[in-house]
């Protein structure tokens, strides 16, 4: 992989990768910012108020009770309404990503969780709503200029800021809602991330020299489930303290168990415990972080959905195998195997597997060239994208994709007795059937 463009990771990188995977951190967030924005609108309204009553603009005060008093309708439909809009337009996006994730793949439900537009909908409806009810805390009973202590002038009109932006993200997140039940935007956003993990990589390759002897091994600690990501930046600033090399054992994405090795120490004693806290991080589910191989598999199971024959959706595996190929060709001349990470002086401090590129073809290629006998639409595009691919990769690499070429043809020789159909299937086409 290559240096270009290449920053190493810092330390709360993961943090921030995590709490992009959640739904509740950006809306409780906004909260808290919600009633600042309130508590600020509130003294200045004061402010106002207090500095008019001195210079004795008693008039001025009346006409800000009068608009005030106007906008109090507003404020509490807002108030009494937003929380009702809320819950009817979630409760059909969630229909929404029910229906995508039951025609593609149940992963897709990370591209809603991950939206930003949605968060920020979520974050902006609860923020009017909060700010209403607590505008309405500052209307007073009394309308007399001299003794009014506060005027909600300006909380009033930052309410319907509010509801204004609340109307222009409910356009935007409708359209990003619908977008997500499409296969061409879910497939080509799953591409983008796998990309995005691509260009995060180091220069890797498994010719950086040799590591020195191992040393011991440091036990996994902790629930089991799946290796999700790893902080890159904690694991090298550790071993650089402690002038040793450490090896993530487990590829990410592999799932592990209490009691397991996680971390190889090469060249000296192992790190205390203490220093390796929280640099591993096991969930229940992949995510696109740093696993290189996911974005694979999420194209593959879509793929394989629509090759079902309770979906029949050659199609849909047609664009699959457009973004496969995309990817595999980004990587055709990319060293693969193992990442190296270095530390400010370029000395090598953690290493880390990462899949070889027999790996990554099989996965993108394997399953769905089971599965595509029958459909000579996915079988010609698969043979197009296996023939660029050999064009593509230099002689080492072309083994792989020349073992997959001809695994489709003989199983389409055998599941296709007629031999003018079998010559249609087997004819390489960019678009299947055009």
């Amino acid at each position: 992989m290559s240096d270009r463009g290449y920053r190493p990771p810092r330390v709360l990188t993961p943090l921030r990768e995590h709490l992009r995977e959640t739904f509740w951190f950006a809306p409780t967030l906004t909260l808290v910012c919600a009633v600042v924005l309130w508590l600020l609108a509130s003294a200045l309204d004061e402010q106002i108020v207090a500095y008019l009553q001195d210079q004795h603009a008693y008039d001025e005060i009346r006409d800000l009770v009068s608009i005030a008093e106007d906008t109090k309708t507003i404020v509490v439909t807002v108030s009494t309404a937003m929380m009702t809009f809320i819950g009817v337009v979630f409760s059909i996006s969630l229909v929404a990503v029910q229906m995508a994730s039951g025609q593609l793949t149940p992963r897709v439900v990370r591209i809603f969780v991950r939206s930003r537009i949605s968060k920020l909908t979520l974050s902006v409806f609860l923020a009017t709503f909060v700010f209403s009810l607590l505008v309405l805390t500052s209307y007073e009973s009394t309308v007399d200029p001299r003794k009014v202590v506060t005027v909600p002038f300006l909380q009033s009109v930052l309410t319907a800021v509010l509801v204004g932006l609340s109307l222009l993200l409910f356009i935007a997140y409708v359209s990003s809602t619908l977008r997500l039940m499409q296969v061409g935007p879910v497939v080509d956003r799953i591409t983008r991330d796998s990309f995005h993990v691509l260009r995060r990589m180091p220069a890797s390759g498994p010719r950086e020299g040799v590591l020195p002897a191992e040393t011991g091994q440091v036990p996994y600690e902790g629930r089991a489930g799946v290796l999700r990501d790893v902080n890159v930046a904690r694991l090298v600033r550790t071993a650089r303290r402690n002038g040793v090399v450490l090896r993530l054992i487990p590829r990410l994405g592999d799932f592990v168990v209490p009691g397991t090795p996680v971390l190889a120490v090469h060249g000296g004693v192992a790190p205390p415990p203490r220093t390796l806290r929280y640099t591993v991080s096991v969930g229940v589910e992949r995510t696109l972080h740093q696993d290189l191989a996911f974005g694979l598999r999420q194209l593959s199971d879509i793929a394989l959905r629509a090759l079902s024959s309770a979906v029949n959706d050659p199609t849909t595996a047609v664009q699959c195998l457009d973004r496969i190929v995309q990817f595999l060709a980004a990587v055709a001349k990319l060293p693969l195997g193992v990442v190296h990470h270095r530390d400010r002086k370029g000395v090598v401090r953690l290493v880390q597997d990462v899949p070889e590129w027999a790996d990554l073809v099989d996965l993108g290629f394997e399953e769905i060239r089971r599965c595509a006998t029958d459909s000579p639409q996915v079988t010609r595009r698969l043979l197009a994208g296996i023939d660029d691919l050999v064009r593509l990769a230099g002689p080492e690499r072309q083994g792989p994709l020349v073992r997959h070429r001809a695994l489709l043809v003989q199983a389409v020789e055998r599941a296709v007795p007629d031999a003018a159909e079998r010559e249609f299937a087997l004819l390489p086409d960019r678009q299947g059937i055009g």
